[in-house]
C-alpha cells in the first residue's frame, strides 16, 4: 500500500494582493494574531503525521528558512531572561519538521510549483498544501484525507461550495457523489479551471489541499501553459483522469481564504476570539464597536 509521508508547500508567489506588505516580506509570514499563515498550514501536516516538507521558495522568501530554523542568539536571549515558555515554542518550530527548500527560479504558477518537487519526492505519493487556504477543524483536513487515501489508494483533492458569483477565482469540478461517505466523497469526472459561472460544471471548488500521486509529475512535464501562461496544476489532473481515478473530499470545518484581503481579516477576528488568553476581551471590545 502507498503511503503519504512527504508535503510539498508552494510559496514562490509574489503576493500581489496584499501589497505594500508583500513588497519586502512574503505573503507567507503575514501574521494570522501571532503566527504567520505558514505556520498554521505546516502544523496541519505534522498533526496529519507529516513530517518531511518541501518548501517551493524564490526570491525575497528567505524569511520562510529562517522562521523554520534555529536562532541560537533570541534563544540565549529568551534563556537569560527566564522566558521558558517562550523558549519552548522557539524550540517547537525548529524542531517540527524536516524541511527541504527547492528555488523556483520563475513563478510559472502552481503546476510548475509542483514539478519542482520532483527530486524531493521521489516516486511517492506526497499532500500539496497552499498557505491561502485555513481550514480549521477538529480533525485536521490532511489527515481526513490521508485516512480516505489509505482505503482508495489514489488521488484526492479537497473541495467545498462556493458562491457561483466567486466560482470563476476557482478551479472547478464536475463529480457524481460515492456511496458510502455520507455525501463528503466525489468520484471526480473532469475539472476546470477559473469558468465563468455560466460555463461552470458545480459549485464544488478546488481549494488547496491535494493528495496526488507520482505519476502527476510526467503529466505536469509535458502539460502546455495555461491561463497567465503559467502551468495549471488542474490541466495536470485533467491528464490524470485519463490513467486513474481522482476523488474529491468535501471538507469539513470552516474554510477561510487567507489570501483574499477580507477573508484574512475574518480569520484574524474568528482565530482571535477561540484564543482563550485574547478572546474574552476581544469580544468585548467588538461590542462597544458602533457597526
Amino acid at each position: 500500500m502507498m503511503q503519504v509521508r512527504k508535503a510539498v508547500f508552494p510559496a514562490a508567489g509574489l503576493g500581489t494582493r496584499f501589497l505594500p506588505a508583500t513588497k519586502a516580506q512574503p505573503k507567507e509570514m503575514l501574521s494570522l494574531v501571532d503566527k504567520p499563515l505558514i505556520q498554521y498550514v505546516i502544523e496541519e501536516a505534522v498533526n496529519s503525521g507529516v513530517r518531511n516538507i518541501t518548501i517551493i521558495t524564490g526570491r525575497g522568501k528567505n524569511a520562510i528558512e529562517d522562521h523554520f530554523d534555529v536562532s541560537y542568539e533570541l534563544e540565549q536571549v529568551l534563556q537569560s531572561r527566564g522566558k521558558s515558555e517562550l523558549l519552548d515554542e522557539m524550540r517547537r518550530i525548529s524542531n517540527m519538521v524536516n524541511v527541504t527548500y527547492v528555488r523556483q527560479k520563475e513563478a510559472l504558477g502552481l503546476g510548475h510549483a509542483v514539478l519542482m518537487s520532483r527530486d524531493s519526492v521521489g516516486d511517492e505519493p506526497f499532500a500539496v498544501m497552499l498557505g491561502d487556504d485555513i481550514i480549521d477543524s477538529e480533525v485536521p483536513c490532511l489527515k481526513r484525507m490521508i485516512e480516505l487515501f489509505e482505503k482508495l489508494q489514489s488521488s484526492i483533492i479537497a473541495t467545498c461550495e462556493v458562491p457561483m458569483s466567486d466560482i470563476s477565482s476557482y478551479g472547478v469540478i464536475r463529480g457524481t457523489p460515492v456511496e458510502g461517505f455520507n455525501g463528503r466523497l466525489y468520484r471526480v469526472q473532469d475539472v476546470v479551471e477559473k469558468p465563468k459561472a455560466a460555463d461552470a460544471p458545480s459549485n464544488l471548488a478546488i481549494i488547496g489541499r491535494y493528495i496526488l500521486t507520482p505519476q502527476i509529475f510526467s503529466l505536469l512535464e509535458n502539460t502546455k501553459s495555461g491561463l497567465g501562461g503559467e502551468i495549471q496544476l488542474t490541466d495536470g489532473i485533467r491528464l490524470l483522469l485519463e490513467q486513474q481515478p481522482v476523488y474529491a473530499y468535501m471538507i469539513e470545518g470552516r474554510r477561510h481564504d487567507a489570501g483574499d484581503k477580507l477573508g484574512f481579516l475574518k480569520a484574524t477576528v474568528e482565530f482571535a476570539l477561540k484564543r482563550s488568553d485574547l478572546g474574552g476581551d476581544f469580544r468585548e471590545y467588538l461590542k462597544t464597536l458602533k457597526l
